[in-house]
Order: structure tokens, then C-alpha cells, then sequence
């Protein structure tokens, strides 16, 4: 309350609904609109012949909840000052990882993995929301210590700061969100404008724990930190031809899928690889797949371009933030993005490992929708009242880097 009290007594800082309306990024809004569109369709054309499910469209209007409450938390945080929410970024950095930690105790078990936290409405997926609110919590930290850029200690503390909550994330297992929050680190670290020496030696460690866990650990000491099916992934990325019966079907099917689409697809709703069920997960990690059958070259490209769009606003709103925190923030959620998208799409069509990565405001998940949508608020937020203080909204005098006070 005090944070709004101060932002209503500056000169010409209140919001109204015509400002709000006219401030906002209204490209990267539309674009992505427009991909919830297509994943609804294609949700309905995955599922709507399913025989078990109690109605055709049960999975669509499971996803329209999740949109609805989407869009309310998209609303509510563009209207709010991104810097605002950032003071409050050790309370909610604690709050995720308190989550993530009650997850892994009490969570709903799925496929032997714990990574869902029972709620009236949906199910909530706490490693999806904790990549958004890390973002935040990341953006304050490394902005409050924009002075020592130089300094290797630091950007080691930025690396244990990211690595708690992704280390509970991976012991859930989740290897894919994990390896999100790796890339989210390196694109800040970049912005924040690290020394590229450390950033070589943070690679080293990094190609080193990677040895480690797949090499030392598991053949000197009989220890295995990652789950045999995840161990099946890695082998069958690496030959897909090895048991195509077993853990590589899922990847034969689906690059099936995808070259039968061929140049225009089989049409909507008549991808057979999905209708027969031949494609496990359609609705899920492997929607790219229906689409590139149902939609060929074409519709894929066209689901790629909407992406390039958003991805080309987020990066654009970092450029352009009325501070070095809102640069953060922007990058932050603008790598997320990239990285799912570049992963999903690419374990689809056989060039990336299975890491069950949901395709964002595409695949079915009500948790992921809604994240991702937060995500875009963020966005807006950054956008919104960087313009604002460019117009004369706030002061321009903050010093860049550095919270307001």
C-alpha cells in the first residue's frame, strides 16, 4: 500500500483506462492471442475423438479456464509497476521456493514425478510458476548488484541464487524446466553485461557437471542423478533407431506425423497419426506435431512466425526498458520463451532430446497457460510504464540498475 501511495503522489502518475489502453504493446498482445487461438483448435482437434473423455470439448474448456484467469493476471500485472513488484522479490523468492519444496513432499505423484500441487480450479504446476517469479526475483538481484559486474564472486551468488530453486525443480524430476532456468541465468547474466572470462568459466563448470552426472558419478560411484527414463531420452536422441517399439516411439511417431504433413497437411482434424492415436502426448508436448500433419510447411511456419513476432517484441521492450531492471525482466521472460520453443519444436522433428517441455500458449496445461501469460503481463508492464516515464508518466532521473526509492 505504502509502494502505491507513493507512485499515486507523483506529478502525473496516475493510469487511466485510455492511457493504459493507449501504452500498450498491442503487436505482441495480438500475436499472442493468436497463438492461444491455434492451440485451442488444435487441442480440440487432438482430443475431440477421444471415446473416454466424458464431452468432445473437455479439454478445451479446461484450457479456456486457464485463459480466463490468464488474462486476469496478465491485466493485473501490467497495471503494476514491475519495479514495485521487485522490492517485494525475497518474499517471493522464499514463497517459490517454500512451494517447490512442499511439492516435492506432498505434491499429486504423476509418472513417478512430483510436480503438481492439488487446487480447486486446476491442478498447479509450481516449477511453470516458479520461472516467472524467479525472473523477477533474478532482474532485482542482479540489478541491485550492477556495481559488481567485475567481480567472479558475485556472479557465482547470481548462480546460486538461480540454482536452489531449479535444484528442487530438477529432484521432482523436471530436467526440461531446469535447463530453463540455465538459459534464463546465462541470457540476464549477458545483459546485465557480465565479463564474457566468466561467463567461459561458468560454461567449463558447466560442461564439467554435465560429465559428471552422465559419466563420473554413474561409472565410479554407482550414482545416477538422473531417472532411467530420462537416461532412455538421451540414448534415443543420440540413436533414434535403437528401440523404436519402446522409449524412441514417441519420437518415430511424431516425425512421422510432421513429414506426412508435407507442404499445405491432411487438413483439420484429419492428422491420422492423431485421430488413430498413433502420436502419445498429442495434446501435450507433442501438439507441434499435429499441427505439421494436420497443417504441413506451411502452418508450422505460420505458428513460428507468430512466435518470431512475440519473441521480436519481448526483445524489443528490453531495448528500449526505462532501466536496467526492466532490461531484465524483458530478457528474462523473452529467453524462456525461446528456449521452449526452440526445444519443443526441435524434440518434435528429432534435432533435440525429449525433455517434456510444453510448447508455450500452445500445448494443453492450464498451470502453463497461465504462467505464460503472467509472463506477458510482465512484458507489458515494462512496456507500459517505460513509456509512461518516457511521456513525462515518472521521472527519468532513476539511476540505471537501480531500484527506485
Amino acid at each position: 500500500m505504502r509502494v502505491l501511495q507513493r507512485a499515486a503522489e507523483r506529478p502525473n502518475s496516475s493510469l487511466t483506462v485510455g492511457r493504459y489502453l493507449r501504452n500498450l504493446d498491442w503487436v505482441l498482445l495480438l500475436a499472442v492471442l493468436a497463438l492461444i487461438g491455434a492451440g485451442l483448435a488444435m487441442i480440440y482437434s487432438a482430443t475431440h475423438g477421444d471415446a473416454k473423455l466424458p464431452s468432445p470439448t473437455f479439454y478445451v474448456r479446461s484450457q479456456a479456464e486457464g485463459l480466463l484467469l490468464g488474462l486476469l493476471a496478465l491485466v493485473a500485472l501490467s497495471v503494476i509497476d514491475y519495479m514495485a513488484v521487485a522490492r517485494w522479490r525475497t518474499v517471493v523468492y522464499w514463497v517459490v521456493c517454500g512451494l517447490l519444496l512442499v511439492t516435492l513432499v506432498i505434491g499429486a505423484e504423476r509418472m513417478g514425478a512430483r510436480r503438481w500441487l492439488p487446487l480447486p480450479v486446476f491442478d498447479l504446476q509450481t516449477s511453470e510458476l516458479a520461472k516467472v517469479l524467479i525472473i523477477v526475483c533474478l532482474a532485482g538481484f542482479l540489478a541491485d548488484g550492477v556495481e559488481l559486474r567485475g567481480r567472479f564472486r558475485f556472479v557465482l551468488l547470481a548462480v546460486a541464487y538461480t540454482a536452489l530453486p531449479a535444484g528442487l525443480v530438477f529432484l521432482e524430476p523436471d530436467l526440461g524446466t531446469a535447463l530453463v532456468f540455465a538459459f534464463m541465468l546465462t541470457t540476464m547474466l549477458i545483459v546485465w553485461g557480465v565479463r564474457w572470462t566468466h561467463l567461459a568459466m561458468l560454461a567449463g563448470a558447466a560442461g564439467l557437471v554435465v560429465v559428471s552426472v552422465l559419466r563420473i558419478l554413474p561409472a565410479t560411484f554407482g550414482i545416477s542423478l538422473l531417472k532411467p527414463y530420462q537416461v532412455q531420452r538421451l540414448l534415443v536422441f543420440l540413436d533414434p533407431e535403437r528401440d523404436t517399439s519402446g522409449a524412441a516411439y514417441q519420437l518415430s511417431q511424431s516425425k512421422i506425423a510432421v513429414a506426412s504433413g508435407m507442404f499445405a497437411g491432411k487438413g483439420y482434424g484429419k492428422g491420422t497419426q492423431t485421430v488413430l492415436n498413433f502420436l502419445p502426448a498429442h495434446h501435450t508436448d507433442f501438439i507441434f506435431a499435429v499441427l505439421g500433419e494436420e497443417f504441413g510447411f506451411l502452418g508450422a511456419l505460420g505458428l513460428l512466425a507468430l512466435y518470431a513476432v512475440v519473441l521480436w517484441r519481448a526483445f524489443r521492450i528490453a531495448g528500449q526498458a526505462r532501466n536496467l531492471q526492466g532490461s531484465l525482466v524483458a530478457a528474462g521472460v523473452g529467453s524462456v520463451l525461446l528456449f521452449q520453443v526452440f526445444v519443443n519444436v526441435g524434440m518434435t522433428i528429432g534435432i533435440m532430446p525429449i525433455t517434456g517441455v510444453p510448447l508455450p500458449f500452445v500445448s494443453f496445461g492450464s498451470s502453463s497457460l497461465v504462467v505464460f501469460l503472467m509472463a506477458v503481463g510482465l512484458l507489458e508492464s515494462v512496456h507500459l510504464h517505460s513509456r509512461l516515464a518516457a511521456s513525462g508518466g515518472r521521472s527519468r532521473g532513476e539511476p540505471y540498475g537501480q531500484m527506485a526509492t
